[in-house]
């Protein structure tokens, strides 16, 4: 039995270990990307006849708190108004349905061109509120922005020129962040999303291996939609779906990372939880759907499918992690028996793996704090915080993970908005549920004390920076889900929204 927990911790360790190369080999990517002069045709605004007609769709649920911003900066756009269809996609259940309609009523009146659109329903959830826009849809591209989203007014200017590229089936660009100093919540989501868009984002497409349209602040070509079978509602994340179906068919994507589109990042746990639950649980469903479909494609590199299988599989590591704190605990008295002292030794070469994740992350960070002195340092606090927390929710995020694994569907969860912007206005509470899921995580909270414990009892600390990282992380879980604020700042800058 000793036996048979060292070698599967082992394996845990190796799968992780094998995951941060496929990292290591993005920041080579990275790296050679910035090197590389951009040669890609584009599309000469300057000539009228050379501007194509673009629908503009805007998905929205419920999102009262955040539709008028939305749409007063959507009116901004600087696009010739005779090539331009704004398509309000609004499946809203609430009363924002009549404040959406007022707004849009006063933009018709002003010449600008922008349709409401509603269904009795929610099929499909938002895929199936993108795929009924795209039947009355007038663009030949279409441009799709979340309700949290605030583009820059020259945003189709920067995106669209590169169709000319008859094989482009997508632009992709990257997400800028509104509220980022809101708190410790919302640093640590930045942190996560500036590495994906920095790091793997353009690591993969340097590499030309599969990429992800992220659902928002993007463009594709409605005939690579119609091509790659439209959208589709049966996985919780279809912008994933829909580019692995799009780029098996032979469609080429395009990362602009100097494009920013600035949004509002979730400020309560209560929503991170929900938005980290949908796309992890999406990952899984979309491995599970294509990636047979990849591996068994001839026309692939080797190194596309090894990159696609960590990229579908990149949120299934929760799990992983969430096995190998269990198995520690048993690990921490094993390593005090000389028996087992060749097989620890061995093990000291996947001490690797932290390193890689440090120097990927630090790259990623240092390219978005290049005037930043102390960077370094901020990155030190910051990569170890997001690490524990991200450890601490592990178990929540396993949940979804086996879920989408093991086919078992759930409803697509709408990220709740606040559009607190600068106002001095404290966080939404809920009523704390105290559920099965909350039990478990403050049982592995005192799990990982007892290991911590241990540590010092048994005179054994090589195990004790990773016991003190997951017993961080779910405290932290565990005293935000009853609502007790951590890290709160007392600062809130005012956003960047364009005058709004």
């Amino acid at each position: 039995m000793e036996l048979a927990v060292l070698i599967f911790f082992s394996l845990l360790m190796l799968a992780v270990f094998l995951y941060s190369l496929s990292l290591l080999h993005l920041l080579i990517n990275f790296r050679k990307s910035r090197n590389k002069k951009d040669t890609s045709q584009k599309w000469d605004f300057s000539d009228p006849f050379q501007i194509p007609y673009v629908t503009l769709q805007l998905p929205l649920y419920n999102d009262k708190p955040v539709v008028e911003r939305l749409l007063r900066n959507i009116a901004k756009i600087d696009y010739p108004h005779d090539k331009l269809h704004v398509q309000v996609l609004d499946d809203s259940t609430d009363d924002s349905a009549a404040l959406t309609a007022e707004i849009i009523s006063e933009l018709e009146a002003e010449g600008f061109p922008i349709q409401h659109i509603t269904r009795s329903h929610r099929k499909g959830f938002k895929a199936g509120a993108l795929k009924a826009g795209l039947e009355s849809a007038k663009g030949e591209f279409i441009a799709i922005f979340d309700s949290d989203f605030l583009p820059h007014p020259d945003w189709l200017k920067k995106t669209v020129p590169y169709f000319r590229n008859e094989k482009l089936g997508v632009v992709q660009t990257r997400w800028g962040h509104l509220n980022e100093d809101y708190s410790l919540l919302t640093k640590l989501q930045a942190f996560l999303l500036d590495y994906h868009f920095i790091l793997e984002q353009t690591g993969r497409n340097f590499g030309n291996h599969f990429i992800n349209f992220n659902g928002t602040a993007g463009v594709w070509r409605k005939s690579c939609i119609l091509d790659a079978g439209n959208w589709e509602g049966d996985t919780l994340t279809e912008d994933l779906d829909l580019s692995y179906r799009a780029q098996l068919k032979g469609w080429e994507f395009k990362y602009l990372r100097e494009v920013e589109t600035p949004a509002e990042l979730p400020i309560t746990i209560e929503a991170a939880r929900s938005q980290q639950f949908r796309w992890n649980k999406g990952a899984a469903e979309n491995f599970r759907k294509n990636y047979k479909k990849v591996l068994l494609d001839k026309k692939l590199t080797f190194g596309t499918r090894v990159h696609s299988f960590f990229h579908l599989l990149n949120s299934s590591f929760f799990f992983v992690v969430l096995l190998m704190g269990i198995l520690s605990i048993p690990v921490l008295f094993l390593l005090k028996d000389p028996a087992y002292t060749v097989v620890f030794s061995g093990m000291t070469i996947f001490i690797l793996s932290p390193l890689i994740f440090f120097i990927t992350y630090y790259a990623a960070f240092k390219e978005q704090h290049k005037n930043d002195r102390l960077s370094f340092f901020k990155f030190i606090g910051l990569f170890f915080t997001f690490f524990s927390i991200a450890m601490g929710l592990s178990l929540h995020n396993s949940i979804a993970i086996l879920e989408g694994h093991f086919g078992k569907k759930s409803e697509f969860i709408r990220t709740p908005k606040f559009n607190l912007g600068g106002k001095h206005e404290t966080r939404r509470k809920t009523p704390v549920k105290l559920n099965f899921q909350l039990i478990f995580e403050i049982l592995l909270m005192l799990l990982f004390a007892f290991g911590i414990f241990s540590a010092f009892k048994i005179d054994s600390y090589s195990l004790l920076p990773f016991h003190l990282m997951m017993f961080f992380g779910f405290s932290y879980v565990v005293l935000t889900s009853f609502n007790i604020e951590i890290g709160r700042l007392n600062r809130f800058p005012k956003p960047r929204m364009f005058g709004l």
